[in-house]
């Protein structure tokens, strides 16, 4: 019975944990076994003590050390074995995570990891093998949002359908690739979430790193959101470990895609910020010198070392970091002296500095050379222990590069010794009768006389027994086994002509007017159209699109009279606003994105702000620094009451506290509405219309316009991705500001003779058309008052000519027209132009609709007609709220639900202007 047991018993799974070199019994050869290679155990014969045969990648049979072998369940081996090789064993660390990913029900919203390293929005639709006969289980998604259409098939994989979904928005990938998506219903989402929000739009992105497995001096990496003020920390100050304290930890005012920052007030004056940003204070500190504010990635809890490197990463972690260029599976040992790929790299400063701030992705390493140099064998010394007389081992190694021409730091690998021993620094610093800096290394292979971390019984750092080694940091060399590290491509210097060369534009001087219609269509439509979108440049590509491409109403900051003398960087900046961005995308339709970021690097030189060039931006951000540069007049002067008029270039809508809820609203059948609307009954969206928003956001705020202006970019109340005030919002076609002007005429609301009155307190009463600001003559104001409901009312008078105090009025109104829409989402911007006078005319513009290339690639923008949104365009805020939002057409759903700023003009007072 035992024997049918044994017989009917699954063979177990192994990871193996090193890489190694094993003799293969077949063909008398040797071969190396990477990493991570997944094992079956083989049935052959009676047990082999300390070695089990087994099957490594189903492709050859190897009898392996046991101790190198990591047993996993079949449902864990499963799960990893579609995934890349180098990630297996770091999965494995969190086995509980990886359960509960398998155990995922149908529908649950992800995150997808695509092309280089960018996440998208997705929903699981399936688990499990994609073949007949396989054990591999990858996971079915439906991709959603921005990356619908990115994806390969319908739900079908090899002909077998797994599941059904729109054509080209499925994928199958690996367990590493998902990442389950869990957004909270307030305002504010979890660190983590913030963090993988800036992600999702990314193109040259954020890879996180590894964290090292034997932490060294009590120093460890800092988890998101774990600081709290009073905490010790350490941060690097100029490539110098600095200690402090936690004073403020959270999401920058403005700046929430940025992720969580933390505030440190530093024991030594070396800092240089006062605990503001922009005019909101954030904490306080004894002097600036000692404030510094730091990514939370580039803050560390743990004590004060004498290194001068920021964090201390394992072999193991710095490892992970790399692809291994060895081929997948077992491959022969030639016995040619070149070295093994990597699966590691020295931790030069410029690696260190892509650890610490993910700022870069790692370049790819270059393919491994034909053959590989064998392990060193074990090195006799007599007193390994003692710095001084490891010292003379290496004075004579000739046949090894120079020694140290780069820094080595902690986390660095190297080499010491002839021959060669290998191993990772834990420890640089003085000790006791050595002059020259020392450090601590553990040593990948045990030496008899090797230490556990400790050197004449004071501990330096923590390692197996054996295992450590101290000798001067001078003999030290960079591990000969891996290549040479490249230096990762800086995006911005990278945007330049020479590289953009085959995706230039060219430079126009001759004034450029945009053209309208069916010319503007015909101009701007198609793939490489528009502006080129580079390194989170869609908040300004965007804007410009909006503002310049069928429009006049911006040009007068292009002509306003700039001394170039006095201020030479604002000459040029409208220099190449003009010549190199509006005029040749209305000449050619298409602007090179080196244009966009020499505007940028512009921005960047007169502000303190840093981002400009390489960060997410808002539009708002981008025009006040813009409009600010080009020494402009404001666009806005709004008055408060009686106080003086202020100036500014924007204005943000402040809705109601209360929004009206969907079933308050008046029921109106809308027997002409072009769109099919859903019974009064049924459930409804919370509408609002960019005029209820502005008469009330003025109402509320007791604001009027000292006069009317001739471009107005108004931006929408927004409150996240989950919780809105509203569902939608109806961007007007043209608004009405003549109630909103101080000193001028305005009608009375019943009679329309001149109004000299006007109540605040008329706004939302129910019988006189609520929603709507009041002013009444002198007549009507004390009949409407009269009624006891309306007796505490306080009105207050407008100023009103005597001679036209009881004439009628025979007015103008004061309108404005809506010509383009910004939208955002997931941290990406878009823009909806209107290109001509017919409903339908309008173009969707995005500067990132596609890449060409990996991390070094470039974008491709595009511009195509959307003339499905000019029918909705056209309900009112009662028809809108009744149409199924399951119904809207992607595009339509953009403008109406993730409106960021509406931009209106005024034709005739733009010629004035």
């Amino acid at each position: 019975m035992s024997g049918e047991v044994r017989r009917r018993r699954l063979p177990k799974n192994y990871l193996v944990t090193i890489d190694m070199k094993v003799r293969d019994g077949n063909t008398d050869g040797s071969v190396w076994v990477r990493k991570g290679s997944i094992c079956v155990e083989q049935d052959n014969g009676p047990n082999q003590g300390e070695y089990q045969w087994v099957k490594v990648n189903i492709i050859a049979t190897l009898k392996l050390d046991r101790k190198f072998l990591l047993e996993v369940t079949p449902d864990l081996g499963g799960l990893l074995e579609p995934v890349d090789i180098e990630q297996r064993l770091r999965l494995l660390d969190n086995p509980g995570t990886l359960t509960q990913l398998a155990t995922l029900p149908e529908g649950t919203p992800l995150w997808v990891t695509m092309g280089s390293d960018d996440l998208v929005e997705a929903v699981l639709k399936y688990v499990g093998p994609v073949s007949s006969g396989s054990t591999a289980v990858y996971f079915g998604v439906q991709l959603r949002g921005s990356a619908k259409g990115r994806g390969l098939s319908n739900g079908s994989y090899n002909g077998q359908q797994l599941f059904q979904c729109p054509e080209n928005c499925a994928l199958f990938v690996p367990v590493s690739h998902i990442k389950q998506r869990q957004w909270s219903r307030s305002p504010r989402h979890s660190p983590e979430d913030q963090h993988d929000r800036a992600r999702v739009k990314s193109h040259a992105n954020r890879r996180s790193n590894g964290t090292s497995n034997h932490p060294s001096n009590g120093t460890r990496s800092t988890p998101p959101g774990s600081l709290q003020a009073g905490q010790r920390v350490h941060v690097s100050i100029d490539d110098t470990v600095r200690a402090g304290e936690v004073r403020w930890c959270g999401l920058l005012p403005g700046r929430s895609s940025e992720g969580l920052h933390v505030a440190v007030q530093l024991d030594d004056p070396v800092g240089q910020w006062n605990g503001y940003i922009g005019n909101q204070k954030l904490c306080t500190f004894t002097s600036p010198e000692y404030g510094v504010l730091r990514p939370i990635k580039q803050v560390s809890v743990g004590k004060k070392t004498t290194s001068s490197n920021l964090l201390i990463t394992s072999t193991q972690a710095i490892k992970s970091m790399f692809k291994n260029a060895l081929p997948p599976g077992v491959h022969k040992l030639s016995t040619s002296p070149t070295s093994l790929s990597p699966s590691g790299l020295p931790t030069t400063p410029t690696t260190r500095t892509a650890l610490i701030s993910s700022k870069f992705k790692l370049p790819p390493l270059p393919p491994s050379k034909p053959g590989h140099k064998p392990p060193p064998p074990p090195l006799k010394i007599n007193n390994p222990g003692n710095p001084i007389e490891t010292d003379q081992i290496s004075v004579n190694n000739r046949t090894h590069s120079p020694l140290i021409k780069v820094e080595l730091g902690l986390g660095s690998m190297v080499e010491v010794n002839d021959p060669a021993q290998y191993g990772v620094i834990r420890w640089i610093g003085r000790i006791r009768g050595t002059r020259e800096t020392v450090a601590g290394i553990e040593l990948e292979q045990e030496l008899s006389a090797g230490t556990d971390g400790s050197y004449l019984g004071e501990r330096y750092f923590h390692c197996a027994p054996n295992k450590a080694l101290f000798v001067k940091l001078r003999k030290c060399r960079r591990d000969s086994r891996f290549p040479e590290p490249e230096t990762p491509v800086n995006q911005v210097e990278r945007c330049n002509s020479i590289a953009f060369a085959e995706w230039g534009s060219e430079r126009v001087e001759d004034l450029t007017p945009p053209v309208e219609g069916n010319e503007a269509r015909d101009l701007y439509q198609g793939w490489k159209r528009g502006i080129q979108g580079h390194l989170n440049s869609c908040y300004l590509d965007a804007t410009l699109f909006s503002l310049f491409s069928c429009y006049s109403s911006a040009d007068w900051v292009l002509f306003w009279p700039i001394d170039a003398e006095k201020d030479p960087s604002s000459s040029q900046a409208q220099d190449l606003l003009r010549c190199e961005i509006v005029n040749p995308l209305r000449k050619f339709g298409y602007v090179c994105a080196s244009k966009t970021m020499a505007l940028r690097r512009l921005l960047e030189a007169a502000n303190s702000d840093t981002g400009f060039t390489n960060e997410e931006k808002d539009p708002e951000e981008f025009l006040n620094k813009l409009f600010q540069l080009l020494t402009v007049e404001p666009l806005l002067k709004i008055r408060s009451m009686s106080q003086q008029p202020q100036e500014c270039h924007l204005y943000q809508l402040f809705p109601p506290s209360l929004p009206p809820s969907p079933s308050s609203l008046p029921q109106d059948d809308a027997p002409h509405s072009p769109i099919a609307l859903l019974s009064p009954a049924s459930g409804r969206m919370r509408v609002s219309s960019v005029q209820a928003l502005l008469e009330s956001s003025f109402y509320n705020s007791r604001l009027k316009f000292v006069e009317a202006p001739s471009c107005l970019l108004l931006l929408m109340p927004r409150f996240g991705k989950d919780f809105k005030m509203y569902d939608a919002i109806l961007p007007s076609l043209t608004i009405d500001i003549t109630d909103l002007l101080d000193d001028t005429l305005r009608q009375c609301s019943i009679c329309e003779s001149v109004a000299a009155w006007e109540c605040p307190q008329c706004y939302d009463d129910p019988d006189i058309t609520p929603g709507h600001l009041k002013q009444y003559c002198s007549t009507c104001n004390t009949q409407v008052h009269s009624h006891k409901k309306r007796s505490a009312h306080s009105p207050l008078s407008i100023t009103v000519p005597q001679e036209l105090n009881s004439a009628p009025l025979r007015c103008t109104r004061q309108r404005m027209s809506l010509f383009a829409v910004t939208c955002i989402e997931t941290s990406h911007y878009v823009s909806f132009v209107r290109h001509g006078t017919a409903p339908q005319d309008w173009l969707f513009f995005d500067s990132m609709a596609d890449r060409e290339g990996g991390q070094n690639g470039f974008n491709v923008p595009r511009v195509r007609p959307c003339p499905e949104v000019g029918r909705y365009l056209s309900l009112s805020e009662e028809e809108l709220g009744r149409v199924d939002p399951t119904s809207l057409k992607e595009s339509v759903r953009r403008l109406l639900c993730d409106a960021h700023m509406c931009l209106y003009h005024s034709p005739e007072l733009t010629l004035y202007k």
